[in-house]
């Protein structure tokens, strides 16, 4: 977020979010895995939004409308690599169709325009933290059928008959 931030401040020196180094190289104004509006909860400011939300490659971004280039610059980013849960929260925010997404510093909200869409939001982001989050080394795999195994013991009963 502090990408969002930043350009807020700045004005943005990039000619277009492909070029941008938190897009990470991502052309999001093509092949979303999912995008469509929903309403943001201001990160300083805590007023709602109606933003148009973009799920590309690991990355959430968000713009103040759905004429989406490559040339556009995104309003925010959000690594979802960087987030453990996304899970309902009317109960939270006592408003119908929310949703809440967590990474271990902050808790966003967002409120979609149906329960379908909702749902829809959550499946997918949920795909996407478990698909870009960081998984184990290969250093750390431990296969336990490669490693040399001692030779097999005889059994108690094969040591005590007697061989012919």
């Amino acid at each position: 977020m502090a990408a969002s931030l930043w350009r807020a401040v700045m004005g943005s020196s990039s000619s277009g979010g492909g070029d941008d180094p938190a897009a990470g190289g991502v052309e999001f104004w093509h092949g979303a895995e999912r995008a469509g509006w929903l309403t943001k909860q201001g990160e300083y400011i805590k007023t709602w939004r109606r933003r148009w939300f973009v799920l590309k490659q690991g990355r959430l971004f968000w713009f103040k409308d759905a004429a989406v280039r490559r040339g556009s610059v995104p309003r925010g980013i959000i690594p979802v690599s960087s987030c453990l849960t996304v899970k309902g929260a009317e109960d939270v925010l006592n408003r119908q169709f929310a949703f809440e997404l967590s990474t271990p510093t902050e808790t966003m909200y967002f409120i979609a325009d149906a329960e379908k869409e909702k749902e829809e939001w959550i499946n997918s982001i949920g795909r996407s933290i478990v698909q870009h989050s960081r998984s184990v080394t290969d250093a750390e795999v431990v296969d336990y059928d490669s490693r040399p195994q001692p030779p097999p013991q005889p059994k108690k009963s094969e040591a005590s008959e007697p061989s012919e």
